[in-house]
């Protein structure tokens, strides 16, 4: 079964409009997984424009939580700039600190909107080998944010991760737009032969939706999805807990609505 991580940086974003604490950050990720999400995925940036580093926290003290903390491992300290908001002490260091479930490396730049590319592991593997090592050290399972290309994929596999994300947005794009979604597709369906020829896991992420999620989850061997930006939107309307059960329905389960 493809398990349903929900990205709550959304979630954070309409908490730092204001000085508040509404909603409620470790309370609202509680909410995903009592209706039925299998785990919780942020992306803390050194800005902190959403998820902060006290939330990493407060989500880590939370038992038996399935915790995927993604970001950029080049990404060094930053000051606060916000009064109550503490520093940002880099992403390793952060990951070192809370250790949790899961660990996505992401090439993203410290100012990124989001993330928009995989990594050129022809050109960053050195750097990014001796960090999965350290992670994987640490117990915590790790995976490389990546294009759907078959030779960044067995780099990412000689690196010795644990699993791979595959990027989405131009499956995404061709969906919406109705246009060479087979052809897109099958770039996905052979990336993911390749990982799993190579032994590692594949999870995917980006702009997937209720609408595109029931093709893109006949991807072969797919164990997870993150999502966020779609999802948060879709509660607004259908209410968090009929939202999470509608996208594991879109995943192929069969699960009843909770709310």
């Amino acid at each position: 079964m493809i398990a349903l991580s929900v990205n709550i940086n959304k979630i954070a974003l309409i908490r730092n409009s204001r000085d508040t604490r509404n909603p409620d950050i470790p309370l609202h990720a509680q909410l995903c997984i009592d209706a039925g999400a299998d785990g919780i995925t942020v992306h803390p940036r050194p800005d902190q424009r959403h998820i902060r580093v006290q939330d990493c926290f407060d989500l880590s003290a939370m038992p038996g939580l399935e915790f995927n903390i993604e970001g950029n491992p080049m990404t060094g300290p930053r000051k606060s700039d916000r009064p109550g908001v503490s520093d940002y002490p880099g992403f390793m260091a952060l990951v070192r600190e809370i250790r949790p479930t899961q660990c996505t490396l992401v090439p993203d730049s410290d100012n990124q909107l989001t993330s928009d590319h995989g990594f050129d592991l022809k050109r960053d593997g050195d750097r990014i080998a001796p960090l999965v090592a350290e992670l994987q050290a640490l117990g915590i399972r790790t995976s490389l944010f990546m294009d759907p290309d078959p030779e960044q994929i067995r780099l990412a596999a000689n690196i010795g991760t644990d699993r791979i994300e595959l990027y989405t947005e131009s499956y995404a794009r061709a969906f919406a737009a109705g246009d060479n979604v087979d052809a897109v597709l099958q770039t996905f369906i052979t990336a993911a032969e390749v990982a799993l020829d190579s032994g590692l896991g594949v999870n995917a992420g980006h702009d997937l939706d209720l609408h595109n999620l029931p093709l893109f989850s006949k991807v072969p061997g797919l164990l997870e999805v993150s999502i966020g930006h779609a999802l948060v939107v879709d509660a607004l309307s259908m209410g968090l807990a009929h939202t999470i059960a509608a996208y594991q329905r879109a995943l192929g389960k069969s699960v009843p609505d909770r709310a």
